[in-house]
């Protein structure tokens, strides 16, 4: 965890969990997809500190923190055991974490992300729209022109 008094810190998501980063540090996180060596974004920042400003939430939504993975290792295993006496009931099981070692470069450096717009572009623009469906083949449409009028003539 970065001293309070570091000049730059960063509160990011990752694996659902969060994190208090500062550039330099080296923390462990869920396992991520990238290679070992890769530099990796990570995506959701919940918080900026500065040495005099704060950024919160949606102010602090365009701050880029950028790192590096260094590797794949694993967790310590964790051992649970379940016995109840008297009662031939043992049950042995364990668990490893897979996690990533990732190294922080840099916090906030003040590129705003591809996919955020400025609030100018973003009131202007319409909202999005949901994808439609294909209109019915000419075949199903015939199908059923023909079953009305079979079923008028009679």
């Amino acid at each position: 965890m970065p001293a309070p008094s570091a000049s730059l810190t960063a509160v990011v998501v990752s694996g659902g969990k969060q994190y208090r980063v500062a550039t330099g540090d080296r923390i462990l996180v869920d396992r991520l997809t990238a290679e070992p060596g890769s530099e990796i974004a990570l995506g959701k920042v919940l918080m900026v500190a500065d040495s005099d400003s704060l950024k919160l939430a949606a102010e602090a939504a365009g701050v880029v923190v950028k790192a590096r993975v260094l590797g794949h290792p694993r967790g310590p295993k964790i051992d649970v055991l379940r016995y109840k006496s008297k009662k031939r009931v043992r049950v042995h099981r364990g668990a490893r974490a897979d996690l990533s070692a990732i190294e922080i470069l840099s916090v906030g450096s003040g590129e705003e992300r591809s996919d955020e717009r400025s609030g100018a572009e973003a009131s202007s623009a319409p909202p999005p729209t949901r994808a439609r469906r294909s209109p019915k083949s000419a075949a199903a449409t015939e199908v059923t022109a023909s079953t009305e009028e079979d079923s008028d003539g009679s």
